[in-house]
């Protein structure tokens, strides 16, 4: 079983071939709809998704009830609530498929044993989880010292399927502003790309 998706999440120089194919085979190919949910809040997460093609997000409800996007996931990307995997606690996120989502699931439990048993696992995982955390920090920082339209265009950057495929609220909602101030900035974008 071959996967780019896999081959791109797994991409890391210290893994064996043999090891790599065992963890290739503990994945389970799965398919989900687009509005399906994959993970629920109050609900303990028990497996991640490398997703292989599609669009999903995660999102909370903030106090006043209103959906709030917290991360996006595109493609040959990893679907996890990290906190209520690891931690074996309820998650406070949702995460639902925007469009059709083709993805691999891995499941806690077989995680678990392959990650007592290749030790090159363990070393992936603590890279994986260095990056993701670096990434988490610097959007945080760039909440408060980016303009809104940088942000978006940096999002229009990295990951050009949210822009195509998501709602505006959901795309505004993770920039942190209204629907209706994200779609006067598109505007502008549009009719002055050289000032951006």
């Amino acid at each position: 079983m071959t996967s780019k998706a896999l081959e791109i999440c797994y991409d890391f120089p210290f893994f064996m071939q043999e090891e790599l194919e065992e963890i290739f085979q503990a994945h389970e190919k799965v398919s989900f709809q687009k509005g399906d949910i994959i993970l629920e809040e109050g609900k303990t997460a028990n497996e991640y998704y490398i997703l292989e093609k599609g669009l999903a997000r995660s999102y909370v409800n903030d106090f006043s009830g209103n959906e709030v996007t917290t991360h996006f996931f595109a493609d040959n990307e990893i679907i996890i609530e990290v906190l209520s995997l690891f931690q074996r606690i309820p998650s406070q996120e949702n995460i639902v498929c925007i469009t059709d989502c083709e993805c691999w699931k891995f499941d806690f439990e077989t995680f678990q044993e392959l990650f007592h048993k290749i030790p090159n696992l363990r070393e992936w995982g603590r890279s994986w989880m260095s990056k993701e955390l670096f990434a988490y920090k610097q959007r945080s920082v760039e909440m408060f010292t980016l303009s809104v339209t940088r942000r978006y265009l940096n999002l229009l950057e990295q990951k050009s399927q949210v822009v195509q495929f998501a709602p505006l609220k959901q795309i505004a909602s993770y920039l942190g502003v209204t629907d209706t101030s994200l779609s006067r900035i598109r505007k502008e974008i549009v009719s002055h790309p050289k000032k951006n």
